[in-house]
Parts: structure tokens; C-alpha cells; sequence
């Protein structure tokens, strides 16, 4: 990839990154709020937040504050809209505020999802590790740059 192709990349990377940042205000969740968006060939198909599953209340966390263990994370959600829809995420590019749990990276390997931007780094770094040794590429896009 030459400079100029770079530096077009990391501009689109980081507006893709502050849209899923927006999406993620659409969750319900107090303890954190986290957006995903499914992209290929330039076009968002996909997009999801963490919550709870269709036809259930609201609310994510028990009254102690802890999250319900039913609550999807974002990956997950932007994942199975895609079976739903005629798309297909084979070769696409997650953008994902929280970088992805050991769950979702299982997720998105599987999707064929081939990238992967996160802007928020998470205290474990087993999903992150396993996406890579999946060979997807993972690439960390501050939000403040």
C-alpha cells in the first residue's frame, strides 16, 4: 500500500470508527456502551450494539450492576443481522469501539470477516490474540487522533 492509499485508509478508519462510536449511544447498557459496524467495499452492511436479544426488556444490568448474562455483545448483534439479511460478510471489515472478547472473535472468524478497528482496548487481550492467530488483520485507531 503506497502513502497515499495509507493515509486514505486511516482517514475512512477513523470515520467509520466514529460512526460505530455513535451507534453505540442506541444501547441501553449504563456500565458500557459499545457500537459495531460491518463494512465492505465501502458500504456499511451491517451494523449492531450491545443489548439485550429482540422481544426483552431494556435493561442490561441486574439490580447489583452486573450485566445480564443474556446480553449480546455488538460483534455478535452486527453477526446475526448479517445471516439475516441477503449480505454476506465474507472479506469485510469490522469496526468495533471495544476491542472484541474471546466470544466474538470466534464469531468473526467464522463470518469470514478479514479485518478488524477497535478504538478501546479491553483488559483482556485473548480475542484480540485470537483474531490474529486467525490471520485477520487487527489494527487499534485512537478516536481522539
Amino acid at each position: 500500500m503506497d502513502d497515499s492509499t495509507k493515509e486514505k485508509q486511516e482517514a475512512l478508519d477513523k470515520r467509520y470508527i466514529r460512526m460505530a462510536n455513535i451507534w453505540a449511544e442506541n444501547s441501553y447498557c449504563k456500565r458500557r456502551q459499545v457500537g459495531a459496524l460491518i463494512v465492505k467495499e465501502k458500504m456499511i452492511i451491517s451494523d449492531g450494539y450491545n443489548g439485550t436479544p429482540s422481544g426483552f426488556e431494556n435493561v442490561c444490568e441486574d439490580e447489583n450492576n452486573v450485566t445480564k448474562p443474556y446480553v449480546l455483545h455488538a460483534e455478535a448483534n452486527a453477526i446475526t443481522k448479517i445471516a439475516r439479511s441477503n449480505n454476506s460478510s465474507e472479506g469485510a471489515t469490522m469496526y468495533v469501539t471495544a476491542s472484541p472478547c474471546i466470544e466474538c472473535a470466534k464469531l468473526i472468524i467464522q463470518a469470514g470477516i478479514k479485518r478488524v478497528v477497535y478504538s478501546e482496548k479491553y483488559r483482556l487481550e485473548d480475542g484480540i490474540e485470537l483474531l490474529k492467530r486467525a490471520g485477520i488483520e487487527v489494527e487499534f485507531v485512537s478516536v481522539e487522533s
